[in-house]
């Protein structure tokens, strides 16, 4: 196995392994390390099945919970990031987030196996939330160390949100419900539960107000912290291949997608790692 760095902020590459073979525990533990490590990992030129991609998954914890999504035919635990050549719908993940935020124990990890990947376009971008938080003043970081953000999937999955029931021609299979309105708390400043590493979790779209603040206010200051999350210093931008496969922590980054392959079909399987 070798583990190459990125030449930008973060993320890593690992060559020498055939994740479509069962991994020695010697493997899985590299892998969990240089993923604690780097944060994101490619695994390019694994042309692996949808068993594969379960079997990788469950090296790294249990299966979490898709709420919105719906599963891909004959699984419960792989849902299809789809978008189709004629499709005209807004992107889908184009802003930047954590998934699935507001989850009482958010995943700590999600894999994405590209499938059908464009010859142009669709990069997905990463910023690496240890990175932000290090690189706060002294007094940004004092504002924000204590703050709870209050969590909610409504602006997305709520049968009024963004991909709820006015969201037509899409060819992913959401399933918007009135669960989204449900809300969540977390510390905006917290340990990485595994190395102790403070970051910043999340992000303003599935963080709809801070606790105890007015909402007005809180959404200014969120927006103020938005843009500072997503600085240009602090983010890996990953080229996808074909028979490609990327795990990232969860717990560390936020992402998002980016378009300009119009005109082309897009499919990817994705898993998420359970905390």
């Amino acid at each position: 196995m070798i583990i190459t760095a990125s030449r930008q902020a973060f993320g890593a590459r690992i060559t020498e392994v055939d994740l479509t073979q069962p991994l020695s525990n010697d493997q899985i533990s590299s892998i969990r390390a240089a993923w604690l490590e780097y944060h994101v990992l490619s695994f390019p030129n694994q042309p692996m099945n949808d068993d594969d991609l379960e079997r990788f998954t469950q090296y790294f914890g249990d299966f979490g919970i898709d709420p919105f999504f719906k599963p891909i035919e004959g699984r419960t635990n792989i849902a299809a990031i789809r978008r189709n050549a004629d499709e005209e719908t807004p992107l889908f993940a184009e802003n930047w987030h954590s998934d699935w935020s507001f989850q009482q124990n958010p995943p700590s990890g999600t894999c994405l196996l590209g499938l059908t990947i464009p010859p142009i376009g669709g990069d997905t971008l990463f910023a690496n939330q240890h990175a932000a938080y290090e690189a706060m003043p002294t007094d940004m970081k004092q504002y924000w160390s204590d703050k709870i953000g209050i969590h909610s999937a409504q602006l997305a999955y709520a049968p009024t949100g963004a991909y709820g029931e006015n969201d037509k021609g899409r060819s992913m299979d959401i399933m918007p419900d009135e669960s989204a309105f449900e809300t969540q708390e977390h510390p905006i400043i917290c340990a990485h539960p595994e190395t102790g590493q403070l970051g910043v979790f999340s992000c303003f779209g599935y963080i709809i107000g801070i606790k105890d603040m007015d909402t007005n206010e809180a959404q200014a200051k969120l927006m103020e912290l938005y843009a500072w999350q997503s600085k240009e210093q602090f983010i890996y931008r990953h080229k996808w291949q074909a028979n490609m496969l990327i795990m990232w922590d969860n717990r560390s980054v936020l992402h998002c997608a980016t378009g300009g392959y119009e005109g082309y079909d897009r499919l990817l399987h994705r898993t998420t790692i359970a905390a």
